[in-house]
């Protein structure tokens, strides 16, 4: 019953905010909150499901009843989750409460229908991760647009934020078409959308081919990947800071996530067929978006732009054909959503402070915000992956994988990982420390809510950084049976 709990608080927390009338601001935040924490430990439930299946050497835990209206219109809705599938549900409802504490004064109007935005993408996060269905996990992969869309459209912080929204929402839902056309397909020809049953069936290699290209370019565009990554710095830039830390911790991993799922185990023959050309991509990608982040002077740009080059280095894990590899892309997903959250959420505070993103406008906050630089520092430090910290542990794994894969990969993508380093300490360099900014006015260092935020990032960032053996062990009963399916098609 654990997911039925799960599902049961996030429909009566949208229940109650709804009733809450509009102007009763400090109830709706205080009742969004503490819905969300429980929430938040409620999901622990869900963990030790997993942890029962990985015991008794199953690959998922499945929960066998399906309510009565999904099969009236022939939809096998089947509950099932991995550990693949839970951290990255645990991801996104830890990032609720944080996205209701970082907005608690930056958002001034509308709360009731931000707070039903979040729940309402907290709603259809919670059944991407647990549906076993294509066609519904599909409907739950579009479904997260709209509150995302809603959230830019009417919280955002600029004049652009209207042309952002659309922007988004078209990109995104325009490339999974594609995906829609391959899901159809294989409900007419194998008659099923179950994965289960899915996985124990074969596609001809022609097959194959047509269907991973159309999953591939609706995974590639979620990524983001280059070149179809141009939605992506638009939308962080006019998105408020709550929007951009969904969309950094959370939203960019489902095309991971849907690689992983799907393109991996499903077109096993195709992903080594298409490996040189995606190799090619995301070495062009890691490149292209480190170089254009040095000349980057929005605050949230230089993030974004580095979100892309993490992302496509995800993807050279994933088609590694490596179990090292793999497990590295996915515990690089994990820490890139404590990270990035983590960045964008000090790039908001400075905002909320200044009304300004340009870098040429700061220097020296050292002076003004030692607390607050502190945290930034560590997160930078993190962000190319620093020895201790979470992306070391992934980046680690992935260059392990590629080493025994693809040598000429390796030290393409080795080089990448040295620009890395360069524009994060220019960065913080220029932000940080120098002569202090005549802009800067006054000493504002972060205050008791804000330091509870990030204190937990940074808690997060190293915990899993200097204990990374029970994610690893964990999930690499999963990663062991994609390598199982891709070894399986060297043979054929």
């Amino acid at each position: 019953m654990s997911w039925q709990l799960l599902i049961g608080l996030n429909l009566f927390a949208l229940l109650g905010i709804s009733v809450i009338p509009s102007d009763k601001v400090k109830e709706l935040k205080r009742f969004g909150l503490w819905m969300s924490v429980l929430l938040m430990g409620s999901s622990w439930l869900l963990y030790g499901r997993c942890e029962e299946a990985l015991q008794e050497g199953l690959l998922f835990w499945l929960e066998e009843k399906s309510p009565f209206w999904f099969e009236m219109f022939g939809f096998d809705f089947q509950i099932g989750m991995d550990f693949l599938s839970y951290y990255l549900l645990w991801l996104s409802i830890f990032l609720i409460p944080v996205s209701i504490l970082c907005s608690w004064e930056s958002v001034v109007a509308r709360w009731k229908e931000f707070l039903i935005c979040l729940f309402l993408m907290e709603f259809f996060l919670i059944n991407v991760f647990l549906v076993m269905d294509l066609f519904l996990f599909y409907c739950f992969f579009e479904a997260v647009l709209i509150p995302m869309f809603l959230i830019i459209g009417i919280w955002g912080s600029r004049e652009r934020k209207i042309h952002a929204a659309y922007q988004f929402f078209l990109y995104t839902l325009l490339g999974s078409l594609f995906m829609l056309l391959g899901i159809i397909y294989i409900y007419l020809e194998k008659g099923t959308g179950n994965l289960l049953l899915l996985y124990e069936t074969s596609f001809s290699v022609k097959e194959q081919i047509y269907l991973w290209i159309l999953f591939f370019f609706s995974f590639a565009i979620k990524i983001p990947m280059v070149p179809v990554h141009l939605w992506l710095p638009e939308a962080h830039v006019e998105a408020p800071t709550a929007g951009s830390v969904l969309l950094a911790g959370i939203l960019l991993k489902l095309g991971g996530y849907g690689m992983v799922r799907f393109l991996l185990p499903l077109f096993p023959i195709a992903t080594l067929y298409f490996q040189p050309i995606v190799y090619v991509l995301s070495l062009i990608g890691i490149w292209y978006s480190s170089l254009t982040t040095i000349r980057q002077i929005d605050l949230k740009k230089i993030i974004a732009y580095s979100s892309v080059g993490h992302m496509n280095y995800v993807v050279l894990g994933l088609f590694s054909n490596s179990v090292e590899g793999v497990l590295g892309s996915y515990y690089m997903m994990i820490s890139h959503g404590f990270v990035s959250s983590g960045l964008f959420l000090c790039i908001g505070i400075l905002y909320d402070r200044y009304h300004s993103r340009n870098l040429f406008y700061y220097g020296g906050l050292v002076q003004l915000m030692p607390l607050y630089t502190t945290v930034l520092f560590f997160l930078t430090f993190a962000n190319f992956g620093f020895p201790g910290t979470s992306s070391f542990v992934g980046e680690f794994l992935i260059l392990l994988g590629l080493c025994g894969s693809n040598s000429v990969v390796f030290f393409i993508g080795g080089l990448g990982l040295l620009l890395s380093t360069v524009y994060n300490l220019w960065f913080l360099n220029r932000l940080s420390f120098g002569p202090l900014s005549s802009f800067l006015t006054a000493n504002m260092d972060v205050n008791k809510r804000e330091s509870l935020i990030l204190i937990l990032f940074l808690v997060l960032v190293f915990f899993f950084g200097l204990f990374p053996s029970r994610l690893i062990e964990t999930v690499s009963w999963n990663v062991g049976a994609l390598d199982y399916w891709l070894n399986d098609a060297l043979f054929v």
